[in-house]
């Protein structure tokens, strides 16, 4: 069944080209095409396209199928091109005409428009506990550990005394921030394309501020023919946000990967974190920061990947941005499990509390020699200079103490200060107002 089927039919060889992945991904789709439906028939409905014993009739249909598509009992039949053609089908088998009423008012255009947005808004929710969750772990061993000292490095080069509270902390003020571009990436989704049609609008009298308040929508997408242009923008906007948690916990890995090795040996992982070597039997890898590393530079390409798929569009609905999905949809389980394994990684790690008792990390404490001489009168410049001979002397004398106690320095980590705009930033996502329009949709006698 194809919802453009005139009697024509399509080589099976060019058929199964162009659905492609799309029966595939179009499964996942499912619960929020439903969900769509249920939101476009009840403004049908409304505007006197639908009658009320129509309308209850679809409804209680629909609300079963959304129910199969959660339970992961929907399928897409062969010869079924796509998640639209499937839901539609199954409505004309259970209510016969009525079912082929639903589509007034609306194209497969706006309807993946719609399928994708619902997704990614349900999607996004998802990242964003599962980043929250690693934050709450950097910043309690932040706390744990925050007067453990290690070096700081500049060109990989011993510098300053940090500590691993300030490392720790580090990352998680980097999700917060994180969740800030993924606000914005929200806030994009989160408006309404359903009745843009084909991009051109419809003559039914549709009411698109109806189908936005059922859905949860923050706003429309008003101009009909940019609804059709976000196609592709929306995505690679959520995907630039996916590759700025990419790149906070790459980096974290990255340096993972570091710590633990017996050069630097900061930190360790539990032998079961671990793994060994075919040929040498003392090695423990570090493979979960490997490929953590590996995933996120992955996810850090993922914007430049859509945005290749659309570089060179018109205006206007064209096949190209099908493969889109097939990029797009996957990366949420990826990033969610690198975020995952991260925070489990995190939660077991050990940290090595006398590191800046070694020889080697002596000249780490220059910088607070050279404060303690200016505190005592002498000229920054002066005390440079009289540091930097003792070093070259060989006669430099620490006591191996730090005293750093501005905001967000190693005794004043301000962890707490940090926790709040995290807190506040998720709070504005509005997750909540959304899940209660949904809850009442499905509500729906």
């Amino acid at each position: 069944m194809k919802l453009w089927d005139k009697g024509t039919s399509v080589d099976k060889r060019i058929e199964e080209f162009t659905v492609g992945r799309d029966r595939e991904l179009d499964v996942f789709l499912a619960p929020f095409d439903i969900l769509g439906t249920m939101a476009h028939i009840t403004m049908l409905e409304s505007v006197g396209l639908l009658s009320s014993e129509e309308l209850e009739s679809l409804l209680t249909q629909l609300k079963t199928l959304h129910q199969q598509s959660l339970a992961g009992d929907f399928e897409i039949e062969d010869g079924i091109e796509d998640v639209h053609s499937q839901v539609e089908l199954m409505l004309t088998r259970q209510l016969g005409d009525i079912g082929k009423k639903v589509h007034s008012g609306r194209s497969r255009n706006d309807q993946v428009l719609l399928d994708l947005k619902l997704y990614t808004r349900h999607r996004i929710e998802e990242v964003v506990k599962a980043v929250d969750k690693l934050f709450g772990l950097l910043q309690q061993k932040s706390e744990e550990h925050k007067a453990v000292l290690i070096p700081g490095y500049t060109h990989l080069q011993v510098a300053m005394p940090s500590s691993f509270g300030v490392w720790f902390g580090a990352f998680a003020e980097s999700l917060a921030d994180d969740l800030l571009m993924m606000q914005a990436a929200w806030r994009t989704a989160n408006q309404n394309p359903l009745g843009t049609a084909a991009g051109y609008g419809s003559s039914f009298p549709l009411n698109r501020t109806m189908t936005t308040q059922l859905l949860g929508f923050e706003d429309l997408n008003y101009n009909v023919g940019y609804a059709q242009m976000a196609r592709g923008k929306m995505e690679r906007t959520v995907a630039y946000a996916l590759s700025s948690i990419a790149q906070t916990v790459g980096k974290l890995a990255v340096d993972g990967c570091l710590f633990t090795s017996q050069n630097f040996g900061f930190i360790k992982l539990p032998d079961e974190l671990t793994t060994g070597s075919s040929i040498m039997p003392h090695k423990k890898n570090p493979d979960v920061f490997e490929l953590l590393r590996a995933h996120c530079n992955k996810l850090q390409a993922l914007p430049e990947t859509i945005g290749m798929i659309t570089c060179n569009l018109p205006t206007g609905y064209f096949r190209d941005l099908q493969l889109i999905k097939e990029v797009f949809m996957p990366a949420f389980d990826e990033m969610i499990d690198c975020l995952e394994i991260a925070a489990f990684a995190i939660e077991n790690i050990e940290v090595k509390t006398d590191v800046m008792q070694e020889e080697r990390y002596k000249l780490a404490f220059s910088v607070e020699e050279v404060n303690k001489l200016v505190l005592s009168g002498v000229p920054f410049r002066d005390a440079y200079k009289q540091v930097g001979l003792a070093i070259e002397a060989g006669q430099f004398e620490t006591d191996g103490h730090v005293n750093h106690c501005h905001e967000g320095s190693i005794g004043n980590l301000c962890n707490e200060n940090i926790e709040k705009k995290k807190d506040k930033i998720i709070q504005e996502f509005g997750f909540e107002e959304v899940n209660r329009a949904i809850q009442s949709l499905l509500a729906t006698d």
